[in-house]
């Protein structure tokens, strides 16, 4: 039994024979291996062509930019995922990744798709980008859905790493109406929501990427594998410098039980 739509029995990234092995049309050994970078090949494997100068500058700031973090939860997990289990660094680098959501990592996806919403409202009722982007917002607090992308709760004023992102997309001549829509919702968001949100990092990397013309369903692999070269240094340096089970008993004792016990029941003093 089927399930969902399967008309189109092909796929368009890979083939090979004996000799040859095609990527995305390129020769693979005599075409792309030393020829091209890991960011270039990214973007050949994702977007169906080699990228040009500008679109391989803006994926690889945008990989650099959300790499690495400090010891934020998806790198908590992974380290102490190891530390249970040191012969298995795939399942801790797996377990750094399995939480991408609307919280982390994910919300660069949920940012692109909220300033994409805006894009449809500006064209469907004619409308500036400003005006559409006040109307998807008041859409999105009625809704009381959060606004993805503003926000932060360490960098109060506008991210750093935003504020070099959209930077690099003016410097390259990239910046368009991706990055217009973004300062348009940080403008409207204060009447909206009573209060100043300035962009942070998840939504600088859509709103530049988008204007580079990535696409829009592969956003959230941006930031699951920039991230996934910060969990192995991480897990890399958990092997010689174990921290995980320090972060494991700083949790325990940070937590106190307060359910039921019998009586006359001592909890250990952490």
């Amino acid at each position: 039994m089927k399930i969902g739509k399967q008309s189109a029995p092909y796929q368009s990234i890979c083939t090979s024979n004996p000799e040859t092995i095609i990527v995305r049309g390129h020769d693979l050994v005599d075409g792309l291996i030393g020829s091209v970078s890991f960011t270039e090949y990214t973007w050949l494997l994702v977007a169906g062509s080699l990228p040009d100068a500008k679109q391989r500058r803006i994926l690889d700031a945008t990989l650099v930019a959300i790499a690495e973090h400090g010891l934020v939860p998806s790198v908590q997990a992974a380290r102490m995922t190891l530390a249970a289990s040191p012969e298995a660094m795939q399942g801790a680098v797996a377990a750094g990744l399995l939480g991408c959501g609307s919280v982390i990592l994910g919300a660069s996806e949920a940012a692109g798709r909220f300033f994409h919403e805006i894009v449809v409202e500006s064209e469907e009722k004619s409308v500036s980008l400003t005006d559409a982007a006040e109307f998807v917002v008041r859409a999105y607090r009625a809704e009381r859905r959060a606004i993805p992308g503003y926000g932060h709760p360490l960098h109060k004023g506008r991210d750093p790493r935003a504020e070099r992102l959209l930077a690099l997309a003016e410097e390259t001549e990239v910046s368009s109406t991706y990055c217009q829509i973004a300062k348009a919702v940080e403008a409207v968001l204060p009447d909206v929501v009573g209060k100043a949100l300035m962009m942070n990092v998840s939504s600088a990397i859509p709103c530049v990427l988008l204007d580079a013309g990535y696409p829009l369903l592969a956003l959230k692999g941006v930031p699951l594998l920039a991230r996934t070269a910060g969990l192995i240094g991480h897990l890399l340096e958990e092997q010689t410098r174990p921290i995980g089970f320090i972060m494991s008993h700083a949790a325990a004792a940070a937590i106190e039980y307060d359910g039921l016990a019998p009586d006359g029941f001592v909890a250990n003093e952490n």
